[in-house]
């Protein structure tokens, strides 16, 4: 949240916040004196307390697009999903143990980190205590001013949690910056209440948050009600997962974590199944949502003309000329969703309710538009949160190949890769349309708006819709329809050694070195080349999206073992392994992504749903800063990391590069894989401040 989503400072403001805050935090000792007579000239008028409460997002992500080079948050480099070999990442610096507590770098910088959000939580603190002294502040103008503030510093709370654990919870007190160090030396507050804490705060804010912003346009970023119910259903499925509520892992990696001022763990060490129940209830509720206008969030899809047939196949038959007599070969078009599936619902037409099929949609487009920019990112309603992400449209062109002046260097994974499904829903192991020898011997047009040219290799053939949306393969075709330049457009982009866009082009530097680029934020209408006039489109990036509360909610009802009453808003609510609600909310996501589902055999084995759960969060949130936490609270972490990064052989020319490996790069056996990288180190300086606090495991 930065100012280009939320109201601009007025220059007074401005002035107060960086002349007053630039380096106030609780936990910063530095003496200092505030002058309250600046303050008291903000507090007083509407416009300046307003632009003072926005400030606070000055503490807070510039981005949250900025997933691969930005300071908040490890990312995707820090994953099995995603792989660059020189281009340097907050993420890959964590992954190569060049993170400690005494070098935290941008994770702990004026851009993000422990350090600034305890700033934004003592000035959301200051907004909070001194609101009440506007003189022209009418009820909805304070009731507005507490949602946003209530939200921003649980926002805040939220950030320090997920990323170095347990906080310190200062509640509504601003805390002075002139005592001495025994005033300011806490312990951090146990993880159960941490959580209970911010989903407090979330909760409040919701209450005067907005359902819908009025102006989608201007105030599109601004949080809604949606927005703060939905970081409640997440933080709840993950209070419920294995690694945070006495599951195997969490006794694993914090057994012996207790906090120094009592002997009690930080981390629960029993496990309490009715945290799935409010998970589920929680995810529901975001669910349900909606207004006088109707129901608030649905998945995005892009509709099919009536009769169009998706997967247009050609085969050639002989005939009869009626006119001649004569045998003659004639083209027959075939095409439809496949009907070898178990899922009886499948074939259905699409339904917003989630009640329908595949049947109706482009799959292709309906996932693409909404990162590409193809759609309007203010009227997707999927997007629960979502924001304009410059970072995420200057990404893109580490995609791009060296001829369409790109960098070529954000690398997806072949584990990645091989976790796309075939179009029929079966897994390349135990597929017959999986083939891994050979080439296309014809061009290919399974979507509207994408082809495969003659000379693919098979491997890359009927895959489901997502990965042709997501990835950037060998012979894949860049039409790069904005540059003005002809030779720059509609090109088949080869990764081979002796290819101008493999390891021995131009730049020897910029090539993909697991054969994959990320192409999920791509549009067609994309280019990059200098002075040809190339546009990107704008690219949003969604904090929270349907299709996660969808399976958040799917992944909950799982867990249950029998039925739960748990309290939400105020009220009791009974939730149960309901076996048609799982098939519902995980259907709706398989079937927007052109795939059969859950079927009732199917729901029965809990153990093979959660594996279905896993594999689907993997693929549907590439790089959307999902799978690093993922892994975490599932207890999957170490596992999951310690397989070896694998991709194409890009250093072969096409006779030898369609061969699985281990990438050749020395990064590769550099990655650290540690059970103290749960979470980032608190900054060391911090710890020398304060005895009482505890640092986190393994640091």
């Amino acid at each position: 949240m930065k100012t280009i989503i939320f109201k601009k400072f007025f220059a007074i403001a401005l002035i107060v916040i960086t002349g007053v805050f630039s380096s106030c935090n609780y936990l910063s000792i530095e003496k200092y004196v505030e002058n309250d007579l600046k303050l008291d000239s903000v507090f007083t008028q509407r416009r300046l307390l307003d632009a003072f409460m926005w400030g606070t997002t000055r503490y807070l992500p510039a981005d949250e697009g900025n997933i691969i080079f930005g300071p908040f948050t490890p990312g995707p480099l820090a994953t099995d999903e995603g792989f660059s070999h020189y281009r340097t990442s907050a993420g890959l610096s964590f992954v190569l143990g060049q993170i400690n507590a005494s070098y935290l770098g941008s994770f702990d910088s004026n851009m993000g980190g422990w350090t600034v959000w305890y700033q934004a939580i003592r000035h959301c603190n200051l907004v909070l205590s001194r609101m009440n002294e506007c003189q022209d502040c009418l009820k909805v103008d304070i009731e507005r001013i507490t949602g946003y503030t209530k939200f921003m510093r649980a926002y805040a709370y939220y950030l320090i949690l997920m990323n170095h654990g347990p906080v310190i919870l200062i509640g509504d007190e601003v805390i002075a910056n002139n005592e001495e160090i025994a005033f300011y030396d806490r312990q951090r507050d146990l993880y159960d209440d941490c959580i209970d804490y911010i989903c407090k705060e979330f909760e409040e804010a919701a209450i005067d948050l907005p359902y819908r912003q009025l102006n989608q346009v201007m105030d599109f970023g601004r949080p809604t009600k949606g927005a703060a119910y939905g970081l409640v259903a997440r933080l709840r499925l993950q209070h419920a997962s294995d690694l945070y509520n006495g599951g195997a892992s969490a006794k694993s990696y914090f057994g012996n974590w207790t906090r120094k001022t009592d002997g009690k763990h930080y981390i629960q060490q029993v496990y309490d199944p009715g945290r799935w129940a409010l998970a589920a209830a929680a995810a529901k509720r975001v669910i349900d949502l909606s207004d006088s206008r109707g129901k608030l969030y649905y998945l995005h899809t892009i509709k099919l003309a009536p009769g169009f047939m998706l997967y247009k196949e050609s085969r050639v038959e002989m005939e009869i000329d009626e006119e001649t007599g004569e045998e003659k070969e004639v083209e027959v078009i075939t095409g439809g969703l496949p009907t070898n599936t178990r899922d009886p619902n499948y074939l259905n037409d699409w339904s917003d309710d989630g009640n329908g099929g595949a049947g109706g949609i482009c799959p292709y487009q309906s996932y693409l538009y909404m990162f590409s920019g193809d759609a309007e990112m203010t009227g997707i309603a999927e997007f629960i949160w979502g924001r304009n992400s410059p970072s995420m449209t200057g990404t893109t062109r580490y995609s791009f190949p060296q001829t369409n002046n790109g960098l070529n260097s954000v690398c997806v994974t072949q584990k990645i890769i091989d976790a796309y499904e075939m179009k029929d829903g079966t897994s390349i192991t135990n597929s017959t349309l999986y083939n891994p020898n050979g080439f296309t011997p014809k061009r290919l047009e399974p979507f509207l708006d994408y082809r495969l040219n003659l000379g693919v290799s098979n491997m890359y053939v009927n895959r489901e819709p997502r990965f042709y949306a997501s990835i950037g393969f060998c012979e894949a075709f860049w039409p790069n329809r904005s540059t003005t330049n002809v030779a720059n457009k509609d090109l088949t982009v080869q990764y081979y050694v002796d290819s101008s866009d493999g390891m021995s082009g131009p730049n020897p530097d910029d090539y993909p070195i697991t054969g994959y680029v990320l192409k999920k934020w791509v549009s067609n209408n994309d280019a990059w080349n200098n002075g040809e006039g190339a546009i990107q489109l704008p690219k949003p990036f969604p904090m929270i999206r349907y299709a996660e509360i969808l399976l958040a909610y799917a992944e909950a009802l799982n867990q249950l073992d029998k039925s739960y009453t748990v309290q939400l808003d105020g009220r009791d609510v009974t939730v149960s392994r309901n076996k048609d609600q799982i098939k519902w909310a995980f259907n709706q996501v398989r079937y927007r992504a052109g795939l059969p589902g859950l079927n009732d055999a199917d729901v029965e084995d809990a153990g093979l749903v959660m594996q279905k759960i896993k594999r689907e969060c993997m693929v549907e949130f590439l790089f959307e800063n999902r799978r690093y936490f993922d892994v975490r609270r599932w207890g999957d972490y170490e596992a999951s990391e310690n397989q070896p990064i694998m991709g194409m052989n890009v250093s072969g020319t096409k006779a030898a590069y369609y061969q699985k490996m281990i990438v050749p790069s020395v990064r590769v056996s550099q990655r650290v894989v540690d059970r103290k990288m749960i979470f980032l180190p608190i900054p060391k300086l911090e710890m020398l401040r304060l005895p009482k606090f505890d640092q986190n495991p393994g640091w």
